[in-house]
């Protein structure tokens, strides 16, 4: 039986969440009572994607696939010519495509495809999600504010911020770079052009991409048919470039140039970025689709597009700085792949914005990240938020980095150890889901993790050569954005230990109403955990002496799984004559809305309150920070500065704000 979490306490910064276990029913991952000697089998998941297979296959292709599918734009380029590149000879080109397909076998089909979407959620993937399906011992024990695997997990999603800033720098830039083979006069437009672009992109956030995400997927299939197209015609011209589906050229590489070839690797890796979209977008439109979308179309016609870049390098060695738009005939041919290059890689930026939305929100509602605007932009579609502090600072970060590097290929040097790192956790927190959920014996887990590591260790020991090139820039990113995760975690553990040390029991409270002099009206007052009584309440009455006639005891809780049905949403307790407890559960991927669901509550589990006109009691702590506290002064002083930047808790429950009160008190953590 899983164990609750640490309360978290009743604060601005906090205020009522906690993160309980799901109920038995929910866990649809919990360890068979004697293990498969294959795959557990596929999880149901109570939000699953509507719509035809079709549809949703059509869907993928705009938003998972967006990201790897643009990779072919600079890949290449990267591997013949930037700054770790070999020279384009015959042998160079066939060992370096075939480093790419067995990249794209490997790491997409195998990995992903095949074992690591297999672990998700109640269907919703990603490494959070990931790191929420892991048992609570492991994962938020009692005893500790955070374990080694915890924070691995969350380096891991830190560094997805870093790649959320890289991907549509780049992508954007070398689609616009396009336009210098068409005439060099283009060549001091392309970044301004650049800029003006991701501004449109970044502003546009807040309208939500409903309107124009129908274009997603048939602009994306026109670019998979396009670039499949024009690899097919340029690969029969020349078929000798198919013997590089031969793995021996692969290794013929690595014996020929040594030390020069595991660098080479730094730059093939860019062939694969984006496979982590296809297992963190997973929960909108089910694996099937996109499985079959990318063995249908996405996995053919990227293969046909190197390879056909693979024959011009083939038979123009000259073509090295810009294989891809060398497929294209020309003139107006070359005008067109460049506009539609571009289309393609707003989309896949659009992908990796909407991700950083996602991911920012499931670390707020796990307890990772101080809590921040996050607003729905479509009534239909759950998963379509905009988060506009988090949008900002991507815009801003993508400009800078195109200012500062300037060239694609420059900034392909920055790109490779965000991902890489990334995969290399996944394949970690996989095999601790292989052991302590799905009960595999420790040699077949064993086997699987090294198979992965395999090819994950040597792509980021390539990429971690490139940290004085710019790989320097996600690294910091990301030590940034984990140190405010892990500040924010600790400080939340902590700040929860103090408070339930001064919690009161449920019957001294309810023994002591007698003695307390009430008013008419209904008091809501947010707690912590579904136990007890919270501390804004033994305040409240305590320093007033007097209390509502209509009492409700409330605390969100964020369970494990993504998403909670509204049948499961509510219980509700009576504790006494207008003294009621209630219990809001809520998944980590939802909103916690409160009016509502205390709505809910009364209309379907017999709350008997005015609660369309209660008064919201929050507390509101501020912190001393001195050496005395456990924490430590440096740590609190960060930690009261996120409290006091943090999105308030009436806005981010959406509280009336003319019915709230807040009471404050001074801890030292």
């Amino acid at each position: 039986m899983s164990s609750e979490a640490p309360p978290v306490p009743e604060t601005d910064e906090t205020a009522g969440a906690s993160e309980l276990p799901s109920p038995a029913k929910g866990e649809r991952n919990d360890p068979p009572s004697s293990p498969p000697p294959s795959l557990p089998p596929p999880s149901e998941h109570g939000h699953a994607p509507h719509g035809s297979v079709g549809a949703l296959v059509l869907g993928a292709l705009g938003i998972v696939f967006g990201d790897i599918g643009t990779s072919p734009l600079y890949t290449l380029a990267e591997c013949t010519h930037g700054p770790h590149a070999v020279p384009p000879t015959h042998d160079n080109v066939l060992g370096v495509l075939s480093l790419v397909f067995w990249a794209l076998m490997l790491v997409v089909t195998v990995k992903y495809l095949v074992f690591i979407m297999r672990a998700d959620n109640r269907g919703e993937g990603g490494i959070l999600a990931l790191l929420a399906l892991l048992p609570e011992r492991i994962r938020a024990p009692k005893e500790r504010p955070i374990t080694w695997l915890a924070v691995l997990v969350i380096a891991g999603a830190a560094l997805l911020y870093g790649d959320g800033m890289i991907t549509p720098a780049i992508s954007v830039l070398s689609a616009v770079e396009g336009l210098k083979t068409v005439s060099p006069a283009f060549t001091p437009y392309v970044i301004p052009i650049t800029v003006v672009i991701l501004v449109a992109l970044f502003s546009i956030q807040s309208r939500g991409t409903s309107t124009v995400g129908v274009l997603f997927g048939p602009v994306m299939a026109t670019w998979f048919l396009t670039i499949g197209g024009l690899g097919l015609y340029h690969a029969s011209k020349n078929p000798a470039v198919l013997a590089a589906l031969n793995p021996a050229h692969a290794v013929g590489f690595f014996a020929h140039h040594g030390k020069h070839g595991f660098l080479v690797l730094g730059s093939v890796v860019l062939a694969v970025t984006g496979g982590e979209a296809l297992y963190a977008d997973m929960g909108h439109f089910g694996k099937k689709p996109i499985r079959i979308a990318w063995v249908a179309m996405v996995l053919p016609c990227l293969v046909l597009a190197y390879f056909g870049q693979g024959a011009i390098l083939l038979a123009r060695p000259e073509a090295a700085d810009s294989p891809f738009f060398a497929m294209s005939p020309g003139g107006r041919y070359t005008v067109a792949l460049v506009v539609l290059a571009t289309m393609a890689t707003v989309i896949a930026s659009q992908a990796l914005i909407s991700g950083a939305f996602s991911l920012t929100q499931q670390a707020i509602s796990l307890g990772y990240f101080p809590r921040v605007t996050v607003k729905h932009t479509s009534k239909d579609a759950e998963g379509q938020i905009y988060v506009p502090e988090i949008n900002w600072l991507l815009m801003v970060a993508c400009i800078v980095l195109v200012l500062a590097f300037r060239e694609s290929s420059r900034l392909a040097a920055a790109y490779g150890i965000a991902v890489t790192g990334t995969m290399a956790i996944t394949s970690v927190a996989f095999f601790t889901v292989m052991r302590e959920n799905w009960k595999w014996p420790l040699p077949v887990a064993s086997a699987v993790l090294v198979f992965f590591l395999a090819f994950d260790l040597p792509f980021f020991g390539a990429n971690a050569l490139k940290f004085l090139d710019g790989g320097w820039v996600p690294v910091v990113i990301a030590a940034a954005f984990l140190v405010v995760m892990i500040t924010w975690r600790r400080g939340r553990f902590f700040l929860g230990r103090i408070i339930a040390k001064k919690g009161k029991s449920t019957e001294a409270f309810l023994a002591s109403l007698p003695g307390l002099q009430r008013k008419k009206g209904c008091g809501v007052f947010m707690g912590a955990t579904p136990t007890g009584v919270p501390t804004v309440l033994a305040i409240h009455a305590t320093r007033l002496g007097v209390l509502e006639e209509e009492l409700v005891l409330v605390a969100v809780n964020i369970t494990r799984d993504p998403y909670v049905e509204n049948k499961d949403r509510v219980t509700v307790e009576e504790l006494g004559p207008g003294v009621y407890r209630v219990n809001l559960r809520f998944g980590f991927m939802d909103q916690p809305k409160v009016p509502p669901a205390l709505a809910l509550a009364k209309k379907r589990h017999g709350l008997r309150v005015d609660i369309e006109n209660a008064t919201y009691f929050l507390g509101r702590e501020s912190f001393v920070a001195s050496a005395a506290g456990d924490m430590g002064a440096t740590a609190e002083s960060f930690f009261a500065l996120l409290s006091r930047n943090a999105r308030p808790a009436t806005a981010y429950f959406e509280l009336p704000t003319d019915r709230v009160v807040e009471l404050g008190t001074l801890v030292d953590l």
